[in-house]
C-alpha cells in the first residue's frame, strides 16, 4: 500500500541558529518532512569548497544551512527577502534580539501575513525574569517542578536537561506552530507563536500539581507513591550491577510481581500500610541482589509484573535499537532516521546544503540574486542586476 509524503512536506521552515531547544522544535519539523534552513553566522570557509568545520549543534538531521552576517545590511537583506518565502521562522533569541536586528515580527506579518514566527524563551516575557539569563536548572526551578523532583531528605534533583529545554522548551513550541498551522488553515493568515520554558515545564507538571492536593502526593517530595517514596515504584540492584525498574501498583500487578520474587501474597493485604513500608524496601533490595539482572529479565518476561530492566544506552547501541519518529502516522509517516543516526547525528557546516535550499525554494542563484561576501551570502542589489 502506497503511503502518502510526510505531512509536513512543503513547509518552509527558517531556523536562526541557537541552543538545544530551537534545534530541537526545528528536528521534529523536519523529521515530519519540513524542509528546514538553519542561519548560520558567517564565516571565512562557508559556501566555499572547503567548507568551515561543523557546529556544535548536533540536532541537525535532515536541515541545511546558509551562512549570514545578520550585522551586514545586505546579509539582512537577504533573509528579509528570504522571509518572504518561508512558512515559519524560529526566533531562538532573549526578549528584545529579533527587533534589536531590524527584525519586528509584526513588520514581518506585514510583509508576509502567512508567516508563522515560534519566539521561544527561556524565561517569560514579563515577569521579574524576563532580561536574566538562565538555563534548563533555572526554568524548572521558577516553574515550581523542580521544588517536587527527588528523594526524600535531599535537595531537588534535575533530569539533566531533559524537561526545560527539551520538553517544556522545544516539544512545546512544536506543538505551538502545529496549532498555527492549523489555525492558518482556518483564517490564512500566520501569527506569533510565544513559548517559553517555564510555562511549558509548569504545563508539564499539570498532573503532578494536582496530585499534591489528593493522597497519593499531598507528602513532602520523596515520600509519595510516584516520587520514590513506594517501595514497589521504585529501582533495585541486582547481583553484579545493574538494575530493575518496578511499577506493579495495581493489585494485579503487585501479585504478579511477588510471585516473581517468591514472596509470600499475605504482603497484598498490607502493602498500604506505609509503617511497613521500609521493611518492604529492605526486603525486595535483598532479594534483587540475589540474582543478576539478566536472570531478573528472563524470570519477568511476558509477565504482568510492571518489572523491567533499566536499559543502557550502550545496551541499546549494541542491540541496534531501532530509533523510530516520535509519533507514527501510518498514512503518511515521519522521513527514515537513519539507524547510523540514532545515537549520534553528523554536525553541520555552515553553508552545507543551503543555496539548494534557496534555489528550490526561490529560484534564486549565486551571483544573479546574491553572491558570497566575507564569509556569508548578502543579496545583490538590484541596481547590480
Amino acid at each position: 500500500m502506497a503511503t502518502s509524503p510526510p505531512p509536513l512536506t512543503g513547509l518552509r521552515v527558517i531556523e536562526l541558529a541557537g541552543l538545544a531547544p530551537g534545534p530541537f522544535a526545528c528536528l521534529l519539523l523536519a523529521d515530519y518532512g519540513a524542509s528546514v534552513l538553519r542561519i548560520d553566522r558567517a564565516h571565512p570557509q562557508a559556501h566555499t569548497l572547503n567548507p568551515p568545520p561543523p557546529t556544535s549543534d548536533s540536532l541537525s538531521r535532515h536541515k541545511s544551512s546558509i551562512a549570514l552576517d545578520l550585522k551586514s545590511p545586505n546579509g539582512l537583506a537577504l533573509l528579509r527577502s528570504l522571509l518572504n518565502h518561508a512558512d515559519i521562522l524560529i526566533d531562538p533569541f532573549r526578549p528584545g534580539v529579533l527587533e534589536s536586528i531590524g527584525l519586528h515580527p509584526k513588520d514581518l506579518l506585514i510583509v508576509n501575513p502567512r508567516l508563522i514566527i515560534a519566539r521561544l524563551t527561556g524565561f517569560r516575557r514579563d515577569g521579574p525574569y524576563a532580561p536574566m539569563a538562565g538555563h534548563d536548572i533555572n526554568y524548572l526551578a521558577v516553574s515550581g517542578l523542580l521544588s517536587q523532583l527527588g528523594r526524600a531528605n535531599a535537595p531537588p534533583s534535575f533530569p539533566a536537561n531533559i524537561i526545560a529545554d527539551f520538553a517544556g522548551g522545544g516539544l512545546m513550541c512544536a506543538f505551538g506552530i502545529l496549532a498555527a498551522l492549523v489555525s492558518r488553515t482556518q483564517t490564512g493568515k500566520g501569527q506569533i507563536v510565544e513559548a517559553n520554558m517555564v510555562d511549558g515545564s509548569a504545563y508539564l507538571g499539570t498532573f503532578s500539581r494536582f496530585l499534591t492536593k489528593t493522597p497519593l502526593g499531598d507528602r513532602p517530595r520523596g515520600e509519595n507513591m510516584l516520587d520514590g517514596g513506594c517501595p514497589w515504584y521504585e529501582v533495585y540492584e541486582c547481583k553484579n550491577g545493574g538494575y530493575m525498574a518496578v511499577g506493579a501498583l495495581e493489585d494485579s500487578f503487585f501479585g504478579e510481581f511477588l510471585k516473581g520474587l517468591n514472596i509470600e501474597q499475605e504482603l497484598l493485604a498490607t502493602r498500604n500500610d506505609r509503617t511497613t513500608w521500609p521493611t518492604l524496601r529492605k526486603t525486595f533490595r535483598e532479594r534483587f541482589l540475589e540474582n543478576t539482572r539478566q536472570e531478573w529479565e528472563l524470570l519477568f518476561a511476558g509477565k504482568d509484573a510492571c518489572c523491567t530492566p533499566v536499559l543502557s544506552q550502550i545496551e541499546l547501541e549494541e542491540q541496534g535499537y531501532e530509533q523510530r519518529s516520535a509519533v507514527g502516522l501510518m498514512g503518511s509517516p515521519g522521513l527514515l532516521i537513519p539507524q547510523t543516526e540514532a545515537w549520534s547525528s553528523p554536525n553541520l557546516s555552515p553553508g552545507a546544503g543551503g543555496e539548494e535550499v534557496l534555489k528550490g525554494w526561490t529560484g534564486w542563484k549565486r551571483g544573479k540574486e546574491y553572491q558570497v561576501e566575507n564569509g556569508g551570502l548578502v543579496k545583490i542589489e538590484a541596481s547590480k542586476l
